[in-house]
């Protein structure tokens, strides 16, 4: 029986453009796998400094890119993007690939087309996180909170009756796969997103680590970094260096003792030198996946990391030996359950092994990542073309 043809036109569809961070570095390696592939978003605003991973492709875009103010405040047009995303005209491409965590999956395909989905998270304002969303954006009542509730759930019905037309979903997380399987009711394969693990080398371990530990972020409400700069600021014993900026960082100096320094943005180079010398890396977000803890790890530091998410799946805790112990758990994304952690980790009978940290994180790195997306997206190509035929 002769093998199904490979893919020849290709798409890749992202949300918008606007940075290069987490989701776009899963676009990076998806190019890189499929050179030959056409590139489309909602809007492409990504600054001419970090465009270089796209290597000169132009950005298909849709009609919110020319609407007025669109450079700055495009997410306010969140409410058009349904409609803006399904004006893509993909007929051409036998493969489309989506990188979503909003809209992208909603782009139109028929059936002889390929539409693998790699979902960075259902869209979280939309479902699970509808109501944090609405304290933090101060949405509690009033004609605005009516507007974006009702908003909220055209765009719930939107985004469940869309997951019908993805053949294939695959999550970046485990974390990611049991919000799918809620939301959509359908399966996904685990993929963990790429880490640049060599920007991160592990430090000699003959070299002892210095008094402080880290934490490092932008500083968004579901971070939470004042709540790591209150708990350190209770153990005045101990030093924590803060890098980031944001919108909470007057927040963060609000909760900061003498013990806690706040040493703004760095650039990547000077973040690498305080990630390998720190006694451990501390985090408390909610997270999807998070690239941070990985990347400390790839440097040999230990991290302290609360217990829900991806964390779970990013960091070895205290009942995982087998794989060699890189961090522990707090169970409440409290101060006190931060202050807890912390002390069970000064308490720990013996240090937390470079090596092991290193090794767990080299599992997240981009060669891993090529190696099982291209084995999944060949996997259903081949279901899809068999199914194709056997339908003829």
């Amino acid at each position: 029986m002769p093998q199904p043809s490979a893919p020849r036109r290709v798409a890749i569809v992202h949300e918008w453009f606007d940075s290069y961070a987490g989701s776009e570095k899963v676009v990076e390696q998806l190019l890189a796998l499929y050179p030959q592939a056409d590139l489309f978003a909602c809007v492409d605003f990504l600054p001419p400094a970090e465009r270089a991973f796209l290597q000169g492709r132009r950005v298909g875009t849709t009609f919110i890119q020319r609407l007025p103010g669109a450079r700055r405040h495009f997410r306010s047009y969140l409410p058009l993007m349904p409609l803006a995303i399904e004006q893509l005209d993909l007929s051409a491409y036998d493969l489309v690939l989506s990188s979503s965590h909003a809209i992208s999956k909603g782009v139109i395909t028929g059936p002889d087309q390929l539409h693998l989905s790699y979902v960075h998270s259902p869209m979280r304002y939309a479902w699970d996180m509808t109501h944090q969303y609405l304290d933090e954006a101060g949405l509690q009542r009033g004609v605005k909170s009516a507007f974006a509730r009702l908003s909220l759930h055209y765009l719930r019905l939107w985004d469940l009756r869309t997951a019908n037309g993805v053949d294939a979903f695959v999550a970046n997380s485990d974390f990611i796969r049991r919000r799918i399987e809620k939301v959509y009711r359908r399966e996904a394969q685990v993929i963990h997103p790429p880490v640049d693990i060599e920007r991160f080398p592990l430090r000699d371990p003959a070299m002892p680590r210095e008094d402080f530990f880290l934490t490092a972020s932008r500083m968004v409400p579901y971070k939470r970094m004042p709540l790591i700069a209150e708990a350190f600021s209770r153990m005045p014993d101990l030093k924590l260096v803060v890098i980031g900026d944001g919108p909470e960082l007057e927040h963060v100096r609000a909760k900061a003792g003498p013990n806690v320094q706040l040493v703004g943005y760095l650039p990547q180079a000077q973040m690498l030198g305080y990630m390998q010398r720190a006694r451990a890396f501390v985090f408390a977000a909610l997270e999807d996946f998070g690239i941070t803890p990985v990347e400390a790890q790839a440097c040999g530091t230990p991290v302290i990391a609360y217990g829900r998410g991806g964390s779970l799946e990013t960091v070895c805790g205290e009942d995982t030996p087998d794989r060699g112990m890189t961090g522990l758990f707090f169970d409440e994304q409290t101060v006190d359950g931060l202050i807890d952690a912390v002390r069970r980790f000064l308490a720990l009978p013996a240090p937390i092994r470079p090596e092991a940290c290193r090794a767990h994180a080299e599992r997240f790195s981009i060669g891993q990542f090529r190696q099982r997306m291209a084995a999944c997206i060949e996997d259903a190509w081949e279901r899809h073309r068999s199914s194709a035929t056997a339908g003829r």
